[in-house]
């Protein structure tokens, strides 16, 4: 059993072919037994056991590879990469050039970020709170480009809006873009340039979370999150009902580890670099992205809506018109409708019959109203900047219609 043991300890010992002989051999069997009893999780990677540190050993190539070996089982004991590998990892460093990043944040930083909370439940050492801060700053931004750029948005779409840019699905892109790789298994022994997090058990239903225990006075009505008010003060800013979280040490989904870990840079970035690094990491890596706002609209009626928008408004009632049409007794008509408000053309629609041109009509009129954008919108953290003019207040609509 004993001999077993020592094959199995020299196997973890990784010697040059063209340096091992006997010698060598004998003396490293020979201290096997004595280094996996002494050896213990808390002691430091660069020391080993003071009964191994004795006169017996002079040879520098064999204290060498005892104390390689030693590292090496004290890092298989750490349920993360230890801080000073960091300064060692070829990929952490690609990843920081790669990205650009502020010269003040530092490889040790980074690599925090890409540990899950399921990998190591210690919080020094995962991204749990540079998350938090990244989460925040990143539903501020968005949220203020959003409602100083289109102030008449009605609330589901900006909800949509949000998500689609700092959602987890579009976090999770985002980092997939960036080259960031997985780790099979978390541990002390995987490179810190690769995201760790333990994964769910296989079978696991992903949508069943537990639910927040907060005050919500309207819980017991059948349709109580179908209000406006609900949703703005009780749901999180993509306008869904605020979840609970998972524990540290259980596994998560490879969407909600990625957007975790950008939401960590993001913090990273914040803290060592300043506000403005910060957001201008937003503005490459996120407002960058293109969306096209006009295709989140999804109105049922939207004649209707129309009409109670130009009687809130004090215009005069929309009235659909003809503009032009062809191939009226052919089967494939098309008609074009124009929807006035008086002397003003609202909006203008084709389909192949009247009541489908007149639909678009309608749907194109609304869209021109809760699209509007003035002119070179500012935003009130651009006041953080040096230098900024004076702050002129921002446009401030009454709201989409509430039918």
């Amino acid at each position: 059993m004993k001999r077993l043991q020592l094959q199995r300890w020299s196997s973890t010992v990784l010697l040059p072919r063209a340096r091992t002989n006997n010698r060598l051999h004998q003396q490293l069997y020979s201290t096997g037994s004595r280094l996996q009893s002494t050896a213990s999780p808390i002691q430091s990677e660069s020391s080993i056991p003071d009964d191994i540190e004795d006169a017996s050993f002079q040879d520098p190539d064999v204290m060498r590879h005892i104390r390689r070996a030693h590292k090496r089982k004290m890092q298989l004991q750490y349920p993360s990469p230890p801080v000073e590998a960091a300064t060692k990892s070829a990929k952490l460093a690609a990843l920081h050039a790669r990205l650009y990043l502020p010269s003040r944040l530092p490889l040790q930083t980074l690599a925090r970020t890409l540990v899950d909370a399921s990998a190591d439940r210690n919080p020094d050492f995962n991204n749990e709170s540079l998350a938090t801060i990244g989460h925040d700053l990143l539903s501020h931004y968005t949220s203020e480009h959003l409602i100083c750029t289109y102030p008449r948005l009605p609330l589901s779409v900006t909800f949509a809006a949000m998500y689609a840019y700092v959602g987890p699905k579009t976090l999770s892109a985002i980092s997939t873009e960036w080259g960031v790789e997985n780790a099979t298994v978390p541990g002390g022994e995987v490179d810190p340039g690769v995201l760790q997090f333990k994964r769910i058990d296989p079978g696991t239903d992903v949508n069943e979370v537990s639910q927040l225990e907060s005050p919500r006075p309207y819980a017991a009505q059948k349709n109580w999150r179908m209000t406006v008010s609900s949703k703005i003060f009780y749901d999180n800013e993509f306008g869904d009902a605020i979840k609970g979280s998972a524990a540290s040490g259980q596994g998560v989904t490879f969407e909600t580890a990625r957007a975790t870990f950008v939401r960590a840079v993001v913090g990273a970035i914040y803290l060592h670099a300043g506000r403005q690094a910060a957001k201008r990491f937003f503005e490459q890596h996120i407002l960058s992205r293109h969306l096209n706002i006009s295709e989140l609209f999804n109105f049922s009626q939207p004649a209707r809506d129309l009409a109670r928008l130009c009687a809130r408004e004090n215009f005069e009632a929309p009235v659909a018109k003809i503009i032009s049409e062809t191939g009226r007794k052919s089967r494939s008509p098309v008609f074009v409708v124009g929807i006035f408000s008086g002397q003003d053309k609202l909006g203008e629609g084709a389909g192949p019959s009247l009541i489908e041109a007149r639909e678009r009509a309608a749907l194109s009129a609304l869209k021109g109203w809760y699209l509007y954008s003035p002119l070179n919108p500012r935003v009130p953290s651009s006041m953080e900047e040096e230098g900024a003019a004076p702050w002129k207040p921002a446009h401030i609509d009454l709201g989409e219609v509430v039918v």
